[in-house]
């Protein structure tokens, strides 16, 4: 695959990795891309570079559309990650541009990364503009959407915006554009990539949400570093955004669970049936066989948690603690919890889930439910009926 006009003057200039599977562990089934951008005016510009492997691809690409790599002027870094940073290095060797354009955050974290105080850095604040010729580059900063150095890129005279990690996700495909890719596996893709990296800064994406809002930006473009450029479904992309970083779910039950002995697997099955016998939608997973990425984009757009647990060594089982602690990074909110689990003489378990709903903001619906050894007739009846008491205050809560 070569270099992609977007527009006029406008290329993909990036890279497919076909084969990543683990991207600092997140799971990538499907691999992913490092996608920059060339803009030749008067002035050439390129937006962001690649994983640093991939730095011969970006100047094969580059060749494709100006010949000489040193023909660009300037290099704008919307965002220092090594997936997008690792070949910067690289790139101002080969280019020399003019100016380095990047946030002052952007700019400390590239000496970080390469140690060169002497680059030609240019920083950059909200509002600022850049002239290349006939078009003009907007600078957007949105820090910790999803590092502090974080901007976005505007081009106005074509509606483009430049959106770094924002709007994307691990997607290689041979096609660039979101209505050229099946867009069932593209959307799951996109819910993933949000739950997995950008929940935790939810807060600060409505803030950039309402920045786009009140700067009147028309967008009929989106370009970011990983993934298809939106140009079909811009809508929709940016309304999901909108949704998930209100913290908006689903009336949806997930029973997340793992077991010793099976007497807590036995509970899961019987809290679920209850929540199904009241008309609401369930899905059971248990832990040690349950992807936790994939896990956490159904975390997110589901409105009740119910987690059961053993207990091992006064504490919760390993695939449960992994997991919990894993969600509780992530950030999730106005959730609905419940606790179950089987012990056998301390039964801690209970307690700590608990604790980590309390840590989520997660709205307790009862103070959880724990059996000794095995759970009774009577034992599953109570977890059923655990089970419909979340799924009514489901109900109540969405609106369903």
């Amino acid at each position: 695959m070569g270099a992609v006009k977007i527009k006029e003057g406008f290329y993909w200039v990036g890279a497919v990795d076909w084969n990543v599977r683990d991207f600092h562990g997140y799971t990538t089934h499907r691999g992913t891309t490092y996608n920059a951008y060339l803009l030749v005016d008067e002035k050439i510009a390129l937006f962001d570079t690649v994983k640093a492997p991939f730095f011969e691809t970006l100047m094969a690409h580059i060749r494709e559309v100006i010949g000489d790599p040193q023909k660009i002027d300037y290099l704008i870094i919307n965002h220092i990650e090594p997936d997008h940073g690792g070949a910067i290095a690289k790139v101002v060797e080969a280019v020399k541009p003019e100016k380095i354009f990047c946030t002052r955050n952007a700019r400390l974290g590239m000496i970080g990364y390469f140690h060169q105080e002497d680059w030609p850095f240019h920083e950059v604040k909200t509002g600022d503009e850049l002239k290349l010729g006939r078009r003009t580059v907007k600078f957007i900063e949105t820090p910790m959407v999803h590092w502090p150095d974080s901007m976005v890129s505007y081009l106005p005279e074509d509606k483009i915006l430049i959106s770094q990690d924002a709007f994307g996700e691990h997607y290689a495909t041979s096609t660039r554009f979101d209505d050229e890719a099946n867009f069932c596996e593209l959307f799951q893709e996109v819910a993933k990539y949000y739950a997995n990296i950008v929940l935790p800064f939810s807060p600060q994406v409505q803030k950039v949400l309402k920045a786009v809002q009140d700067l009147k930006l028309e967008i009929e473009m989106i370009c970011p570093d990983h993934g298809v450029i939106w140009r079909k479904h811009v809508k929709e992309i940016i309304e999901a955004y909108d949704r998930w970083s209100r913290y908006e779910a689903k009336p949806r039950v997930l029973v997340m669970y793992d077991t010793m002995w099976n007497s807590t697997e036995k509970m899961a099955w019987a809290v679920y049936e209850g929540v199904v016998k009241e008309g609401v939608e369930a899905e059971l997973f248990k832990l040690s066989v349950s992807d936790e990425t994939e896990l956490m984009a159904e975390v997110m757009e589901a409105k009740a948690l119910a987690i059961g647990s053993s207990t091992l060594n006064n504490g919760l089982l390993p695939t449960v603690a992994g997991f919990t602690t894993y969600m509780k990074g992530l950030r999730p909110r106005k959730k609905l919890g419940l606790a179950f689990g089987s012990y056998g003489w301390s039964g801690e378990a209970v307690k700590h889930l608990n604790k980590i709903f309390e840590e989520t903001k997660t709205e307790i619906v009862h103070e959880g439910f724990k059996v000794k050894y095995a759970p009774t007739a009577e034992d599953l009846k109570q977890c059923e009926e655990l089970g419909k008491l979340l799924a009514k205050k489901v109900k109540e809560t969405c609106g369903a």
